[in-house]
C-alpha cells in the first residue's frame, strides 16, 4: 500500500519539489525531506521529516535515506556552486546500497543523452545549445547517468521540457525516444513521479515527460 511507502526526497523547495512534496503528502506517504537551510523552511506536517544538511556530504546522504524505500532528487544546479548532479548520484547510491535500497528517481533536462534517442531538429538543437553554454554542467548531468547505468539499483531517469508552475493538471506524454512536447506542468509531473514509486515500466530507462498540449 502506498500508505507504507516512506520518500526521500531532494529538491523540496524547488520549482518541481515543492509541488511534489505537497503530492506526496496529500496522497499519504511519509516523507524525509533534505533541507540546507531548515530555520528559513516553514512548512510542517505530521507525515513530513526535515533532514538538515547537504547532499554533497556522504553522511548527510546516509542520515537522509536511512529508514526510507524510494529517493526522489529534484536537485538543480545553481549557478556559481560546486557541480551536484554526479556528487549527489554516487553519495546516494552509497548510501542506498549500505541500507539495502534499490529505488531511484532523478529529474533531469531533456538535454541529456542516452542511446536509442531519435531527437526531433528542434530538440537536438537545444541540446547542442545547452552543451556549448553550458558545457560543464551538462557534462556533470551526463556523468550523473553513467554512474546510474553501471549500478545494479532501480533508477529512472525522469527527462524534462520547461517546467510550468502550475496545479493543472493536461495528463501525460511520454516517449523513451524524443520529448513530444514543450512544457510539463508541475502537477503532472508530481503525479508522474508518484507512479514510478510502484511502477516498474520505466526502471533503468530515461524517459522524456511532458504535458499534453494545451487546447
Amino acid at each position: 500500500m502506498k500508505q507504507a511507502i516512506k520518500v526521500a526526497l531532494l529538491g523540496a523547495t524547488g520549482k518541481a519539489g515543492q509541488y511534489l512534496l505537497q503530492e506526496l503528502l496529500n496522497n499519504g506517504y511519509q516523507v524525509k525531506s533534505l533541507i540546507r537551510k531548515p530555520k528559513d523552511y516553514t512548512l510542517s506536517h505530521p507525515a513530513l521529516e526535515i533532514v538538515a544538511g547537504d547532499i554533497k556530504d556522504p553522511e548527510t546522504a546516509k542520515q537522509l535515506i536511512e529508514g526510507c524505500d524510494a529517493i526522489i532528487s529534484a536537485i538543480g544546479q545553481n549557478k556559481d556552486e560546486v557541480l551536484i548532479s554526479s556528487l549527489a548520484t554516487e553519495n546516494i547510491i552509497n548510501a542506498m546500497e549500505e541500507f539495502k535500497l534499490s529505488r531511484y528517481i532523478l529529474l533531469t533536462g531533456s538535454n541529456l543523452e542516452v542511446p536509442g534517442d531519435q531527437k526531433s531538429a528542434k530538440n537536438l538543437a537545444g541540446t547542442v545549445w545547452m552543451k556549448t553554454t553550458f558545457p560543464v554542467i551538462v557534462e556533470d548531468k551526463q556523468k550523473a547517468y553513467e554512474i546510474l547505468t553501471a549500478s545494479s539499483i532501480d533508477w529512472t531517469i525522469v527527462r524534462l521540457p520547461w517546467i510550468e508552475e502550475t496545479t493543472e493538471r493536461r495528463g501525460l506524454v511520454v516517449d523513451l525516444k524524443d520529448c513530444l512536447e514543450e512544457l510539463i506542468s508541475t502537477t503532472d509531473l508530481a503525479d508522474f513521479l508518484i507512479a514510478q514509486l510502484t511502477d516498474t515500466t520505466y526502471i533503468k530507462k530515461a524517459p522524456f515527460v511532458a504535458s499534453k498540449l494545451k487546447l
